[in-house]
């Protein structure tokens, strides 16, 4: 087992120290009563797109498998009993057009008779019985990334001597995973006992920002005496939630471009992930809903909602009682690193951490020049965790120098937005550099597709 560096916080080199918003830390998860209809997306992870297995007419039950998924990919489960209304299409978090079933909810949640506690002891069960039940139960990362955890986990098997639960949940805003941490501690500390059971490890990790003081002392009081699940102290700084610093902040081991963390031993979990873990293994039922935070200077009534996948923003903002003002900008998950909305028919996904809805006057649009330039201050470079030159990449980007920004490593850039936040000209870094990782991959993937055809 790794020992981790015995000091009383860990962090990490570079980040920035965020105005937090945790506006709804003591607002208990509410239990959202599903809407009329929901609109359940066939791709909500990374990877393949799932088929849809039921057609327009169709009764389903709550959990029932309508996305079969082929390959790197997640099953999809009905998030309501009903029918099937339509198939269509809605707009996801980057603004993509996706397939998606749209389910009319007949209220009685009859839960689909394939759902069942899974049959065996932890003790008894395979590493290789857990992968299948976590890819049966469409469960994907939580936080945000939504690789498919049955792979993340089969590839880590063998492979890693260190488990790391990552509670650090360090955007602005977002409290989702705090309140799961308050609310059901013993979800996460078994779910965490079931991963290190399929990872054969006697100790695994779950870290904890010191902003979240109960969160912390409630972990640890549900771990009692026992020595296998460690709860650990991250000091408060944004990106610490970012693979890689966790990573090095916890082992001081740095995640070189183009490596996974299995590569450097470590496997990572959301907390939200690995209590969707326990419920899929305590009761057999499959990711049909998680938790988001609603907020925003917009909204009448923030809240942290437990809400069936499909639900729209629009639904989201009528339980919290609606808008008191007119949102400039509309966010699925965080401040820094989530995606602008312009359709509120929108629907919450397995990746869904917050619906953020904020105003003109707390976005300051209209303090940013219209061409905002840099001026050198360097406090980009200064605060970036991964060590790059944010200002050269951007310029770069915007010249069309898509060869030089690979140069500097455009791609070792994980779109934290660290950089935007600092930046006293109000420049959109990290957009920029996102344009410019875009090009670069659809550039390698042309000339592969014609290197292929050539061949």
């Amino acid at each position: 087992m790794l020992r981790i560096f015995k000091k009383r916080k860990y962090t990490f080199k570079g980040g920035a120290h965020v105005r937090e918003y945790k506006n709804t830390t003591g607002a208990r998860i509410e239990r959202m009563p599903a809407p009329p209809t929901v609109a359940v997306p066939m791709s909500q992870h990374i990877g393949v797109p799932c088929k849809p297995l039921v057609k327009v007419g169709d009764h389903v039950d709550y959990g029932q498998l309508i996305g079969e998924a082929e390959g790197l990919s997640c099953p999809v489960h009905a998030t309501v009993s009903g029918k099937v209304l339509k198939l269509a299409k809605v707009t996801n978090a980057m603004g993509a057009p996706v397939d998606a079933i749209v389910l009319e909810n007949d209220g009685l949640y009859t839960l689909c008779p394939d759902v069942k506690p899974y049959p065996k002891k932890l003790e008894d069960t395979t590493p290789e019985e857990i992968v299948e039940l976590l890819r049966n139960a469409g469960i994907a990362g939580m936080g945000g990334a939504t690789f498919p955890t049955h792979a993340k986990l089969r590839s880590a098997i063998g492979k890693v001597d260190t488990l790391i639960v990552n509670s650090a949940e360090c955007e602005p805003f977002i409290t989702a995973n705090h309140r799961m941490m308050l609310e059901h501690p013993d979800r996460i500390v078994d779910g965490t006992r079931i991963l290190m059971h399929a990872l054969g490890l006697s100790h695994g990790f779950i870290a904890v920002e010191d902003n979240k003081p109960d969160a912390i002392a409630t972990l640890k009081a549900c771990v009692g005496d026992a020595q296998d699940v460690e709860v650990v102290t991250l000091k408060t700084k944004y990106p610490q939630g970012d693979e890689r610093q966790i990573i090095y902040a916890l082992t001081g081991r740095e995640l070189p471009a183009g490596k996974l963390p299995a590569d450097l031993g470590c496997v990572i979990f959301n907390a939200e992930t690995v209590a969707a873990t326990w419920h899929a293994f305590t009761f057999g039922t499959p990711l049909c809903k998680r938790v988001v935070t609603v907020d925003g200077d917009c909204i009448a009534r923030p809240a942290n909602i437990k809400v069936p996948i499909g639900t729209s923003y629009r639904d989201l903002i009528a339980y919290c009682g609606g808008l008191v003002k007119t949102p400039e900008r509309i966010v699925n998950g965080g401040p820094m690193m989530g995606f602008a909305q312009w359709d509120l028919d929108g629907v919450v996904t397995k990746g869904t951490s917050a619906v953020l809805l904020l105003s003109k006057e707390f976005c300051k649009a209209s303090h940013v020049p219209a061409e905002p330039s840099c001026i050198r201050c360097g406090r980009c470079v200064a605060h970036c965790p991964m060590h790059l030159m944010p200002n050269m990449l951007a310029a770069y980007a915007r010249q069309g120098r898509f060869d030089d920004a690979e140069t500097y490593n455009a791609m070792s850039c994980v779109e934290c937005g660290s950089c935007a936040y600092q930046c006293p000209a109000g420049m959109p870094i990290v957009q920029h550099i996102r344009v410019a990782k875009n090009t670069i991959r659809a550039q390698k993937a042309a000339a592969a597709a014609q290197q292929k055809k050539g061949g």
